[in-house]
């Protein structure tokens, strides 16, 4: 299933996920410097949709705060 996603790192929030149908807020901590935010992303949405990190793919927005999410329905033999 493919999601919008708007990170706001460096967040004193975070780690807060808002889902909206497909769009998602998610404000994080860590700070987009060498990937941090990116992989406190992968992490967060692994444990919120109980799915392997690996499995997670960011379709673009790789370096942007809007981002385009592909995570897999179906998760049972991840």
């Amino acid at each position: 299933m493919l999601y919008e996603v708007t990170v706001k790192p460096g967040s004193k929030k975070g780690p807060l996920l808002i889902a909206d149908g497909n769009h998602l807020t998610i404000y994080l901590r860590e700070k987009p410097i060498d990937g941090a935010a990116n992989t406190a992303l992968l992490k967060l949405l692994s444990s919120h949709f109980k799915v392997a990190k690996t499995c997670i793919e960011i379709r673009s927005g790789q370096s942007n705060r809007k981002k385009l999410i592909e995570i897999p329905i179906d998760s049972e033999n991840m």
